[in-house]
């Protein structure tokens, strides 16, 4: 149930960008389907732990509220006995956590990044609007004075192309089309440019090339099938041979090495949040609402993500390592499970 109820609200979260893709790529109830099922997988790591504490708190806050821990203990059964079914399942929590960030999660995030981009692609002009600049669109940065979506035409274009850092492009025509074309891998798709110019520097050296017509490859199939995979889609194994790359740049061996850091302190979490269960929900006030243990739980859960989220920006801001930053949320939970549960085994 607490699984149920988390995947819930992690995707009402995301209901924004899902209902995007119904209203500006017209997609169908299937393909919104699959992608709520591929996000749903990839939220494993994140939903575990928490459904974990939602179960074990809830349990032995009940336990309590109803006055069964005070007869298991008249029967001869002490805290630490009656602990001993949380930390069994915490430990299986943990091991099906680690599993789910390792391999799991990162297929599901990667089938979601593919499918997500293909159904982009099937109306590439519905990015675009109109007297805006449209950044990261494939990228490029596109401004048109007027955009028609449906038959993917646009007048009075600038494209401001940087894949070059080096020799940056210009781009200024009096009017675009979008054209699609399916291949045997897929759907392609080309902007065509009319009746313009193409300004280039490089150095110190400034080109100017008049067009009557001018064709931008935005995409091609092969490229999504080759694609690198992002950090939140390799596996556990993909993560350590990229560590190991001598030429990594900094910046992207951070990222990398949050993603490492992140996924082991989710799982150490399981461990961490059945200490917590068992620890608040036999030391809180015995005569509170049945429906104060799920309010605790989530008191619980939105203080650690704050915190979790917290040492997540200052990893990747660099003022401390990954491994101190993330880990160091755990330690200050853990301490706190630790003094909870002692408080109920006294």
């Amino acid at each position: 149930m607490g699984g149920l109820i988390f995947v819930a609200i992690l995707l009402m979260l995301q209901a924004l960008r899902l209902t995007e893709f119904v209203l500006v790529h017209g997609v169908g109830l299937s393909t919104i389907s699959e992608l709520m099922l591929y996000q749903s997988v990839s939220f494993l790591p994140i939903i575990l732990p928490m459904s974990l504490l939602f179960s074990v708190l809830l349990t032995y806050n009940r336990l309590s509220n109803d006055s069964e821990i005070v007869a298991l203990k008249s029967l001869g059964l002490s805290m630490a006995q009656l602990s001993i079914p949380a930390f069994v399942l915490a430990v299986a929590a943990t091991l099906m956590s680690a599993q789910t960030s390792f391999y799991l999660a990162p297929w599901g995030n990667r089938k979601f990044e593919i499918l997500a981009n293909e159904v982009g692609r099937q109306k590439v002009g519905a990015a675009l609007k109109e007297g805006v600049f449209s950044e990261g669109f494939f990228d490029l940065v596109v401004y048109a004075n007027h955009v028609n979506s449906k038959e993917g035409m646009l007048r009075d274009v600038f494209i401001f192309d940087e894949r070059d850092s080096k020799s940056p492009v210009t781009i200024i025509s009096k009017s675009g089309q979008m054209i699609q074309e399916s291949k045997t891998t897929g759907q392609a798709a080309m902007l065509r440019l009319n009746e313009g110019s193409i300004h280039r520097t490089h150095q110190n050296t400034y080109t100017k090339v008049d067009f009557h017509s001018y064709d931008i490859n935005l995409f091609d199939p092969y490229d999504m099938a080759v694609a690198e995979k992002s950090p939140l889609s390799m596996t556990l194994d993909d993560l350590n041979v990229a560590l190991k790359n001598p030429k990594l740049e900094d910046k992207d061996r951070r990222k990398l090495e949050i993603q490492y850091h992140q996924r082991w302190s989710l799982s150490g979490a399981c461990l961490i949040f059945a200490i917590l269960g068992v620890g608040l929900g036999t030391v809180t006030n015995r005569r509170s609402s049945r429906g104060g243990g799920f309010v605790l739980c989530l008191v619980v859960l939105i203080a650690y993500w704050v915190c979790f989220a917290s040492a997540d920006n200052v990893a990747q801001s660099g003022w401390l390592p990954a491994a101190v930053s993330l880990w160091s949320v755990n330690a200050v939970f853990l301490i706190f499970a630790l003094s909870t549960l002692k408080r109920s085994w006294s």
